[in-house]
C-alpha cells in the first residue's frame, strides 16, 4: 500500500530539517501544500530539500515553480484544475465516486478520494461515505490501486483501508498534529515509522 504524505498547511521553524529527515527514513511522496502562502514559501522549502529527492515532490499550487525545480509533477484540486501544458499531473482531487468514476475514464491520473473519514486537521470535515458505499464502490472496480485515501487516515484507520480495495494512503494530520514545531522532529519520524509499518512500505 503506497504512502503518500501531504505537508502541514501552515509554516513552522525547522520543517525543511524534518522533511529531509522523512526522506531520509524513505518517504516516497511528498505533496506540497500551502495554499495560503505565496510561491516563496514553497520556493524557500524546495531550496532547502536535498535535490536528491525534488523528484519525489508533487506541487499543489504555484505551478510555476516547475520551471525551476525537477518535481515529480503537480496535483489537481479545485483552487488548479488545470494542468500545465507539457506538464504530467500526477494526481487530482476526488469528493464523490461520481468524479472518480468520471476522471478513471478520461485520465490515467492517481485519484484522492476523500474525506473517507472525519479529518484529523481540517475541523468539521467530516467523512463523506458510508462503509457500503465504499464496499461497492471496490467491488465495482472505481476503487483501485490507482486511488488514494484521504481524511481521518491514522493507525487506527488504514487496517479498514484495504477492505475497500485502496491503493494507498495519504496522510497529514496524524503525522504532524495540529501544531507542528522543530521540537517535533524526533515524534514527526517516529510517527512516519509507524505509519510505514501499518501500509507495508
Amino acid at each position: 500500500m503506497q504512502l503518500v504524505i501531504i505537508t502541514h498547511d501552515t509554516l513552522f521553524a525547522g520543517e525543511a530539517d524534518i522533511l529531509n529527515r522523512l526522506f531520509d527514513a524513505g518517504m516516497e511522496c511528498l505533496h506540497l501544500r500551502k495554499p495560503a502562502f505565496p510561491a516563496s514559501v514553497s520556493r524557500q522549502l524546495l531550496q532547502q530539500i536535498d535535490k536528491a529527492y525534488h523528484s519525489r515532490v508533487v506541487l499543489h499550487d504555484h505551478f510555476e515553480l516547475l520551471r525551476e525545480f525537477p518535481v515529480r509533477g503537480v496535483h489537481l484540486n479545485s483552487r488548479n484544475p488545470v494542468c500545465p501544458p507539457d506538464v504530467e499531473a500526477v494526481s487530482r482531487s476526488c469528493h464523490s465516486i461520481a468524479c472518480l468514476r468520471t476522471q478513471q475514464r478520461i485520465s490515467g491520473m492517481t485519484l484522492f478520494l476523500s474525506p473517507i473519514f472525519d479529518s484529523i486537521s481540517k475541523k468539521g470535515y467530516t467523512a463523506t461515505f458510508t462503509h457500503e458505499e465504499l464496499l461497492l464502490a471496490g467491488q465495482n472496480g472505481l476503487i483501485n490501486r490507482k486511488v488514494m485515501a484521504l481524511g481521518g487516515i491514522s493507525e487506527a484507520t488504514i487496517p479498514r483501508i484495504a477492505a475497500y480495495g485502496f491503493g494507498g494512503v495519504a496522510v497529514l494530520g496524524a503525522l504532524w498534529n495540529d501544531r507542528p514545531s522543530a521540537g517535533d522532529s524526533d515524534a514527526v519520524i517516529r510517527r512516519f515509522a509507524q505509519l510505514q509499518s501499518m501500509t507495508g512500505t
